[in-house]
């Protein structure tokens, strides 16, 4: 897969809500509460950061990275004071963003709410804004910010380092996108099942336990690779060339299947990464006994309009096998036949998903979370909304090579990294936590202390 890609229980564990002060006299209407933020751009999802002086739109790194501001009423205005460099703050310096002494005039905002919880910040008295970079052709939005004019590249959210989270709801009235499901990354490579790789790569599987087991122990979603052969979609990792005894896809589907219809109370989300025809997928998946009976389509059930579906309302309804695949809707459509049209839905739309990769499986790792698809040809912010629709969350939480060692010390920091880093990053908490061998490092508790709280 991008190579390296339940459990409910109720505990007590809320986040400090930031207290409103009194808004300075004259200051700008519907400005925020003074407090600490991280300062998003709602075109790219990146955070501003001072790099040096400079101020750059850099990945959302939680505490590092000088990426942390501290709001607060300065007359009739507002500063962002950063917490990193006490009296140095996001300012202008001709049209480029800059770290200015807290006391300058070039240090004011105007801060004005938008709707949809965005904000624009105006120099005093102009129509300066602060902006990201317009993008290039075949670019990113460069790194450094400017000041420029009204519009979309000028469009901000102000998401507080410590959110204000709300009690989760009771058991049958969660919905799909309040629940935290602990996910399997490359599932099918486990060394059990069968094959999925050729000799060598064979010896390092990204988990070590079936998928009757992994079903078994609480695992609810599911990152598979298929490829295309004459067999039809098979189940292996970058091609399934030398592959000795590689699983079918239709195999581990039916043994999902089988597990749902023999635990009517669960739900399961499988993630294709997808190398195949969709008529060899639709085909595959009509080899599947009982899939039609437990398909859920959100596509026909209103979701973009009114949001995600109660998950008891889906339980009570039979609707419980959520297929994703990769591919775009553009591509399908060029060839004839889109994969929605047989159940499985794009994930591009309904989902984000942070890059898959926090470095190799030895050394240093990288903890930042930023949408992986943002590229010279993609923008999808982790920060994505839409009237009535937030997308689910993806978290990846692995390395590229999958060493037991190195998962084991990862996966006990996988509540902290998606508490200070991702979920401030895509502004909602992670709905699926993917990660390579779930069995250790004690993954279960971070999916539990996720799923005690909402995020507003």
């Amino acid at each position: 897969m991008r190579t390296p890609h339940a459990l409910l229980a109720t505990t007590a564990a809320l986040a400090a809500a930031v207290v409103a002060p009194t808004p300075p006299a004259g200051a700008v209407a519907a400005a925020p509460a003074s407090g600490t933020y991280y300062l998003q751009s709602a075109t790219t999802g990146l955070n501003a950061a001072d790099a040096q002086g400079a101020i750059e739109q850099h990945r959302p790194k939680g505490n590092e990275d000088r990426q942390q501001w501290n709001l607060r009423p300065s007359g009739s205005s507002y500063v962002l004071d950063s917490t990193d460099a006490a009296g140095n703050c996001l300012g202008r310096s001709g049209d480029q963003a800059r770290t200015v002494p807290c006391a300058s005039a070039d240090a004011a905002w105007d801060v004005t709410a938008t709707g949809g919880d965005r904000y624009t910040l105006k120099a005093p008295g102009t129509d300066r804004h602060l902006t990201v970079a317009a993008k290039p052709p075949g670019a990113n939005h460069p790194a450094q910010l400017t000041i420029g004019t009204p519009g979309t590249l000028a469009s901000w959210y102000l998401t507080p380092v410590d959110p204000s989270t709300g009690p989760m709801p009771p058991q049958d009235q969660r919905t799909l996108d309040q629940v935290t499901f602990l996910t399997s990354h490359n599932a099918y490579a486990n060394g059990v099942d069968g094959g999925f790789a050729p000799p060598f790569v064979n010896l390092a599987p990204n988990q070590t336990r079936g998928i009757n087991q992994q079903l078994g122990d609480g695992v609810r979603g599911f990152m598979l690779d298929i490829h295309q052969t004459p067999d039809g979609a098979i189940l292996c990792h970058n091609s399934c060339t030398l592959v000795s005894r590689p699983v079918a896809l239709w195999v581990d589907l039916q043994r999902m299947v089988d597990f749902l219809e023999a635990n009517p109370d669960q739900f399961v989300t499988v993630f294709l990464e997808d190398y195949v025809d969709p008529a060899v997928l639709r085909a595959e998946l009509a080899r599947v006994d009982g899939l039609e009976n437990v398909l859920y389509r959100p596509d026909r059930t209103g979701v973009r309009q009114n949001g995600w579906p109660r998950l008891a309302d889906l339980v009570s309804r039979n609707q419980r096998l959520l297929i994703f695949t990769d591919r775009s809707r553009s591509s399908d459509e060029s060839a004839g036949l889109t994969r929605d049209s047989f159940g499985v839905m794009y994930q591009r739309e309904w989902t984000v998903e942070n890059h898959w990769s926090m470095g190799s499986g030895l050394g240093s790792s990288d903890w930042s979370c930023y949408s992986r698809w943002y590229d010279a040809n993609t923008n999808i912010p982790l920060t994505r909304t839409e009237p009535g629709f937030r997308p689910l969350f993806v978290m990846n939480h692995f390395r590229d090579v999958p060493l037991a060692t190195t998962a084991r010390t990862d996966n006990t920091k996988l509540a902290d990294r998606a508490d200070r880093f991702c979920r401030p990053a895509a502004r909602k908490k992670p709905n699926f936590l993917a990660v390579d061998r779930y069995d250790l490092g004690d993954t279960a508790s971070a999916v539990n202390k996720l799923n005690t709280y909402t995020y507003p």
